[in-house]
């Protein structure tokens, strides 16, 4: 029996966002709208976005022992997050810095801070929660080494779920336990490398596969979704909604499938329900504080 339908081994930040009418280019200064700070990271995304949804969650993750620490701690708890596996102090909490254009198109740097420190030997020290857990997903905001173990840490019978952001090659081991991998265009494209030479996501997702994965989703952003496993390439249809801002919903997106795949639904159906989710999110500014109860999603 599975206490936990998810848990997430990855980031938490202090997000510090501006709204700006365009992005500087290389050595420009524009001006910008009053600074606001928010709860994010891709790790405790994924987890506040699944437990809004109503899995039950647990988050594995490093804080500093600072303001921005505790600001993660209270949103993470709030949404019902279980905080059991987050680890306090070694390094000031990681920042990510975002800018928002009219259009909701966002940029972020990201300055890892504590997660650089979630090091293999806490993901070892947490075994009881993976095999408490139906579901792992991760991201690649902390250490490769970390998602290396996590992935070694697997209970037998538990899926894994892994969006390689920010990209980077990946070790076959990884790739190997991936289903699926979930990777944008960009993310695609990187991961695939000198194999990329076509503009069809298909072909990527066919290609990506053929690297080792049990399954592939590239999300295409208002284009939908493309699902890819050994039964072939399927779309999946995006839903048309007013983008306020983009934070955070790819993160959205990945929460939502894992947890739907949790509870045995297929592939496809699991990145249907991703899709609405994901635009809910952009429909609020934010990232977590964006993210859509399940009666929220339904009403979409």
């Amino acid at each position: 029996m599975y206490e936990y339908d998810l848990l997430v081994v990855g980031s938490a930040n202090a997000d510090l966002v501006i709204d700006v009418e365009r992005r500087p280019a290389a050595g420009e200064t524009v001006l910008g709208g009053d600074l606001a700070v928010h709860p994010g990271g891709k790790g405790a995304n994924q987890a506040v976005a699944a437990a809004r949804l109503g899995a039950g969650t647990a988050l594995l993750a490093r804080v500093g022992d600072d303001g921005h620490g505790r600001l993660l701690l209270d949103s993470l708890r709030a949404a019902g997050v279980d905080t059991v596996g987050v680890l306090v102090g070694g390094a000031p909490t990681g920042v990510a810095l975002i800018t928002v254009d009219p259009s909701g198109d966002n940029s972020i740097v990201v300055s890892p801070g504590a997660n650089s420190r979630l090091l293999p030997s806490d993901v070892r020290a947490a075994a009881s929660l993976f095999h408490a857990s139906r579901v792992v997903s991760a991201q690649l905001e902390i250490p490769l080494e970390t998602v290396v173990e996590t992935v070694r840490a697997l209970a037998p019978g538990s899926r894994f779920v892994l969006n390689p952001s920010p990209p980077r090659e990946l070790p076959a081991e990884v790739l190997a336990a991936c289903d699926p991998l979930i990777v944008n265009e960009h993310e695609a494209r990187v991961v695939l490398g000198a194999a990329c030479v076509s503009n069809d996501p298909a072909h990527w997702a066919r290609l990506l596969l053929a690297k080792g994965p049990r399954s592939v989703v590239v999300t295409l952003g208002a284009e939908g979704a493309l699902v890819c496993d050994g039964s072939g390439v399927t779309r999946v249809p995006s839903v048309k909604v007013d983008a306020v801002d983009t934070t955070g919903a790819g993160d959205a997106f990945t929460a939502a499938l894992a947890r739907k795949l949790g509870a045995g639904a297929t592939l496809a159906d699991a990145a249907a329900h991703a899709a609405r989710v994901g635009a809910a999110a952009v429909t609020k500014r934010g990232a977590q504080e964006s993210y859509p109860t399940a009666a929220e999603v339904d009403a979409l």
